[in-house]
Formats: C-alpha cells, sequence, structure tokens
C-alpha cells in the first residue's frame, strides 16, 4: 500500500520562521543586554565564608542544621536571578564553615542577604524614644502594655542605656526572644524603640512578595499568614487601632506595631483600623532590589543558626576563560568533523544536514540569550561541555532518518515516497532516543546540584531543540528535495544514486540489489524443500 500524499511542509517552515522571529525579537530586544550571562568558572564573582554560630548561646551545632542553612541559602542565592550558585560545607558541628560562591554578584548584597538570620517576629510598640543612651528611668514608665506586664527595672535600665547613634546596635543579625520584652533600633539608627512580646512569630507568615505602592511611587513587601498569624493578627490590631498616635519621647502603649528581623527594626507601621484578611504590608525606603531580597529571605525562612562573613574573597576568571576558549575550538572542530563527513557521504542530503545543525546553534544561542534575561540562567563549563555533547546526538537523528529514504529506496519506492514513509519509520526511532537523552537528564538536573545541574539542563535543552529541528526544518526541506526532479534522477551528488542505495548504512559494505534479491530467493527455496 502506498504511503500516504506527502504533508504541506512548508506550514512547518512558516511555523519555525515564526518561533525565529519570536527568539530574535525577545533575545535583542532594544534597551535589554544581548550577551549570555556567564558562570563563576568563566566570569568569575564573590565567594564568601561562613562561619555559623549557634543561636542559643552553649548550644552545639549539628549536622542537621548545617543542611538546613545549606538548602536555605542556596534557595536564596538562587533568588538572585542566577544558577551555577554554589553552597558548600567545609567541615562538621561547631568548626564547620559554609563557602558560598555566587557569579557576578555585589560582595555587599551578597552578604548582606547570606548572612541574616530571618528570624522574624511582629511586636506591638510601647514606646518610641530617641537614639541616645539615657540615665533616666521615667521614659520607659507608662499605662498598662497591651501584651504583657510592665518590663521589669533592669530592662528598663538596659534600653534607657542603648545608644542607635552607635553603627553596632543597628547591625543586626542577633535574634531576639519573641516571648521577652525587646530594646532596639530601627535599621537606620535614628529612632530606639521599646517592643513588647511579639504576637506572631516569622512562623507564621505563608507567603511575601515584593511590590509597588499604588501609587507606583516606592517598594513595599506584602505578607500572607497561616490561620493562626491571621487571628492574632486580627485580634493585635483591632487592640492597637484604638490607642493613641507614637510620638518620640511618649511613654504610653501606642498603635504601632514593629516589624522586626533579626533583632532590628525593619518597619513600624501604625494600626489605623483592625486587619481582618490575614495580610500586611512592610513599608521602608525599598527600592525593586532590597524589597525582593527581604521578600526572597522571609519567604524561604529562617537559619537554624546565626552566621559571620569572615572572608570575602573576588574570584578571578582567568582560567575560566582559557578553558572555554579550548571548549568552543573542541567544539567547532567536531562540529566541522561531522559536517564533512555528513556531506561527503549524503552529498545533498549532507547539505541538508549541514544546514539543521546550523540553525539548531542559533536556536541553542538565542534560547540562552533569552533565558539568561528572563530567568537569569547561567552558562559554565559544564554547560559547555553538555552543548558539545548534543551535536552527536543530534547528527545521529539526521542519519536515522536518511537511513530510512534509502532503506525505502531499496524497497521499490520513490524518492518522494521514501521521504514520506522514511520519516514515519525514523520519527519513532528519534523520539525514543531523544526521550531517553531527555529524561536521564531531567533525572541528572534533579538529583545533582552545582554545574552538574547546568550540563544536565543544557543537554536536555538542545535535545529539546534537535527534536524542533528535525520535526519543522530537516522533514520539510526532505520532502521539497524529494519533489526535485534532478533529486529523482538520482545522480551521485544527490547521496541517493545507484551506488549509495547498494549500501547497508554509513559504515556498510557495498551489495547490489540483484545480489540481495538472489539471496533471499535462495532462501526462500531452502526452506520450501
Amino acid at each position: 500500500m502506498a504511503p500516504r500524499p506527502a504533508s504541506r511542509p512548508m506550514r512547518s517552515l512558516v511555523a519555525l520562521g515564526v518561533i525565529l522571529i519570536g527568539l530574535l525579537v525577545w533575545a535583542f530586544f532594544p534597551g535589554t543586554d544581548h550577551s549570555i550571562k556567564l558562570g563563576l568558572d568563566l566570569q568569575g564573582g564573590t565567594q564568601v565564608i561562613l562561619i555559623p554560630k549557634p543561636v542559643q548561646e552553649g548550644a552545639q551545632i549539628t549536622d542537621e542544621q548545617l543542611q538546613q542553612t545549606v538548602t536555605i541559602l542556596r534557595q536564596r542565592v538562587d533568588s538572585l536571578g542566577v544558577a551555577e550558585a554554589e553552597v558548600t560545607t567545609q567541615g562538621t558541628g561547631s568548626g564547620a564553615a559554609v563557602v558560598v560562591s555566587v557569579p557576578g554578584a555585589s560582595p555587599d548584597r551578597l552578604v548582606d542577604l547570606v548572612s541574616k538570620t530571618a528570624l522574624l517576629d511582629f511586636r506591638p510598640v510601647y514606646s518610641v524614644l530617641p537614639p541616645t543612651a539615657t540615665v533616666s528611668t521615667g521614659a520607659v514608665k507608662g499605662t498598662k502594655p497591651v501584651q504583657a506586664a510592665q518590663p521589669d527595672a533592669a530592662f528598663q535600665t538596659q534600653a534607657l542605656a542603648l545608644d542607635c547613634t552607635n553603627p553596632a546596635s543597628y547591625a543586626g543579625g542577633t535574634p531576639d526572644d519573641p516571648a521577652k520584652w525587646l530594646a532596639t533600633c530601627d535599621k537606620t539608627g535614628v529612632t530606639k524603640f521599646v517592643l513588647q512580646p511579639a504576637f506572631i512569630k516569622g512562623t507564621n507568615v505563608t507567603s511575601a512578595t515584593a511590590a509597588l505602592q499604588q501609587q507606583g511611587v516606592g517598594w513595599i513587601v506584602n505578607l500572607g499568614f497561616d490561620s493562626e498569624g491571621a487571628n492574632a493578627l486580627a485580634e493585635a490590631s483591632t487592640t492597637l487601632a484604638k490607642l493613641p498616635d507614637c510620638s518620640v519621647g511618649g511613654a504610653s502603649p501606642c498603635n504601632a506595631f514593629a516589624i522586626v528581623l533579626d533583632g532590628v527594626v525593619s518597619s513600624a507601621p501604625r494600626f489605623n483600623e483592625p486587619i481582618l484578611g490575614g495580610t500586611a504590608q512592610i513599608e521602608g525606603n525599598f527600592n525593586a532590589e532590597s524589597a525582593n531580597d527581604l521578600a526572597n529571605i522571609l519567604k524561604y525562612g529562617a537559619l537554624p543558626v546565626t552566621l559571620e562573613a569572615v572572608d570575602i574573597t573576588s574570584v578571578s576568571a582567568t582560567v575560566g576563560g582559557d578553558q572555554l576558549r579550548a571548549g568552543i575550538i573542541a567544539g567547532i572542530l567536531g562540529l566541522a568533523l561531522v559536517m564533512l563527513y555528513l556531506l561527503f557521504y549524503y552529498r545533498a542530503l549532507g547539505v541538508v544536514a549541514i544546514l539543521s545543525l546550523a540553525l539548531a546553534a542559533v536556536i541553542v544561542y538565542l534560547t540562552l540569550l533569552v533565558m539568561s534575561k528572563s530567568i537569569g540562567l547561567t552558562l559554565t563549563l559544564a554547560g559547555v561541555a553538555g552543548a558539545i555533547v548534543a551535536v552527536g546526538i543530534t547528527a545521529d537523528s539526521f542519519i536515522v532518518y536518511f537511513e530510512r529514504i534509502r532503506d525505502e529506496i531499496r524497497d521499490g519506492r520513490s524518492l518522494r515516497q521514501a521521504c514520506e514513509s522514511g520519516w514515519i519509520r525514523a520519527r519513532r526511532t528519534l523520539l525514543a532516543a531523544d526521550f531517553i537523552s531527555i529524561l536521564a537528564a531531567v533525572v541528572l538536573y534533579m538529583l545533582s546540584v552545582g554545574s552538574v545541574r547546568g550540563f544536565a539542563f543544557v543537554l536536555g535543552l538542545t535535545t529539546a531543540i534537535d527534536i524542533l529541528v528535525a520535526f519543522l526544518f530537516t522533514y520539510p526541506v526532505t520532502v521539497l528535495l524529494g519533489r526535485n526532479s534532478w533529486m529523482q534522477r538520482g545522480s551521485k551528488l544527490t547521496g541517493l544514486g545507484q551506488s549509495s542505495i547498494e549500501k547497508r548504512g554509513p559504515l556498510g559494505v557495498s551489495e547490489t540489489l540483484a545480489s540481495q534479491r538472489r539471496k533471499a530467493k535462495e532462501s526462500t527455496e531452502e526452506v520450501s524443500l
């Protein structure tokens, strides 16, 4: 039975053209970066060594706490929009160190992001005081607090002695006990706060996102709470909204509540009315970067230990640049050899294969550029290796299809029919082989970390692009060639001449069609006897 008439290959080519135009516009849109982000081994970056300390003085640091710390730090670092970051531990227990390496990141921003413990709580403001230290005890005294009894004399003395003009007082990084009173500063050192025990803990926060204010001026961080936190917020806001506004030097409880992060007041908004929806906002002098950083810190949870940065190093990419050049040269040589072989053996069909390889390379580059701009994809040496390995996978696709075409011609079909029926038989093999490669890449990506994930991601991406090119370019172009009268005449330059068809495969031995038929006839006669 003759195969179905050829499908419409021009539709596939038009669809491919639309995809290419979309990638080009996205990749080279005016006003955006037109380069692929490179990994730590290729462009350098920042490496920070952190020494963990227990939250409670005298406690021991466990390996479980270290692993939890590494997981949270990796999530925070990935939120910077970069991939291929490395977060590792050196040593165990109290003598361990955590090493964070991030390509292209600002040292100050990286240290600020990874060193915060992110212990968060919400506290009613009992009193707002001048930032300087004072010996007067009357400033803290007032009417009955909202949450707890009057603070004791020792706490009052400590609160009044706190000097917020000293940068060490508002540096943060020291977790507080949410069940106790707290005297602390705001993050700029301008104001001193006396705060009651917390009514919401950071563990009650379920979501944190950065957003522009409704007026479009300034950034805020929106918080969502679980049912326990929402109930506590509703109860506290109902009580605090009835109190007077805070003022510096006031002694009475007021309608403000402080959002305390690592022992320092991040923001102190007022309750003008009860909040019953289970959400809140952190306002401050945020820009897009600082608001997103705070949201990501809160989103991924508090560290089980405190971290002290003891060494900050800028990593050079000199060695990586040499390796990248060597890798690119190796890839170009390998690609050139594959192209020469395809051209020598398949002639005109080899030209189709070369164009397919070139198109696949362009799509891979544009896709990496788009992903680098949109999701922060970072290319490392391991990723380059994954792209080079994929060249062989792509070349295999062409060989399978072209050999199927030759098999169909051996079976007596015309070139036009062979291009169609050969594709029907070849695509199953292509999809099966590529599916195995993609599955292996997915498993490797999920089970690995660091540069190995980069290799797996690029390998899977290039394999998927191989399927796209095979279906939308190689197959329709071959079908169009199969309709050409010059190709149908079967000259040597077509790759489908008599001498080529007589071969069993790219590495096979020449065998005439007559010899094949004679052996088949002899086998049939032997069976009949």
